[in-house]
């Protein structure tokens, strides 16, 4: 039986700098560069930068 490869997209959760503790899901490229993109944080009511970690399981 042949092993499993590495599938080729990551989830991954974009945390807020505004240090709300809100996030947004999305999923990357395996290979690509890690994201951050700047989105609307509904706790702080405004728009702040966005920065990826890897998700974590519950």
């Amino acid at each position: 039986m042949a092993a499993k490869g590495k599938a080729r997209t990551l989830i991954v959760r974009l945390i807020s700098t505004a240090q709300t503790g809100y996030f947004y899901t999305t999923q990357r490229v395996r290979t690509g560069p890690r994201l951050s993109a700047v989105k609307y944080d509904p706790i702080a009511r405004s728009r702040v930068l966005f920065v990826e970690s890897k998700k974590t399981r519950k």
